[in-house]
């Protein structure tokens, strides 16, 4: 008989992990081994239980999701981590992507595409709902700014003018003026106003 996928659930809320608890007991092919509710914890999990599946939640005390999922796979490359993730938490989830998590479903997601998501990751596929992608599609597209141009676009953002950042920055006003253009360039942008709403939408500053 083929051994029982174990999984580990971590997630801050209680009521989220009964509620994945009573999912994972009315399959006969999976067997809950830990629960976690913060990111220190489920580091520790792993550890100690081996899981062959890890259901981690993003937005956890102590280590938010994407650390715990870093740190994990940086001491067992082979652990498979499947997100869950609302849509209020793209730079998380792109974070936990990029560590090399298997898979990500939204929170709400129906009970069948959850557990046929958790026999996919087990079995070594890789999983992404069509909402998540989505998001990290258009995330993965966005204009990437500097952190020097973004604290330049923030600045602008508060109306300062280029000498009033300039003093703030301890920079010149023609460095100032010079990230601007870049930062126009960048955004497709003609002027500060609209550079800085152009920013605003796609949630860079």
């Amino acid at each position: 008989m083929k051994p029982k996928i174990k999984i580990l659930l971590a997630d801050d809320h209680q009521v989220v992990r009964m509620g994945l608890a009573a999912i994972i007991a009315a399959e006969s092919d999976m067997r809950l081994v830990g629960e976690a509710s913060d990111g220190n914890e489920a580091v520790n999990c792993v550890r100690e239980l081996t899981p062959d599946v890890i259901l981690m939640d993003l937005m956890m005390p102590q280590k938010d999701g994407a650390q715990a999922t870093a740190e994990i796979l940086a001491s067992n490359p082979d652990a498979k981590i499947l997100i869950l993730s609302t849509f209020g938490e793209s730079d998380e989830m792109m974070r936990a992507m990029d560590a090399g998590a298997a898979g990500a479903l939204i929170k709400d997601a129906p009970r069948g595409e959850l557990v046929a998501a958790i026999r996919a990751v087990a079995e070594g596929q890789k999983v992404v709902s069509p909402e998540i992608e989505h998001v990290l599609k258009s995330r993965a597209e966005r204009p990437q700014l500097s952190a020097r141009q973004l604290e330049v676009l923030g600045y602008a953002a508060k109306g300062l003018t280029s000498k009033a950042i300039s003093s703030k920055m301890g920079i010149t006003a023609d460095c100032v003026n010079g990230h601007l253009r870049a930062i126009f360039a960048n955004l497709n942008a003609a002027s500060r106003t609209e550079a800085v709403a152009i920013a605003t939408r796609l949630g860079l500053i």
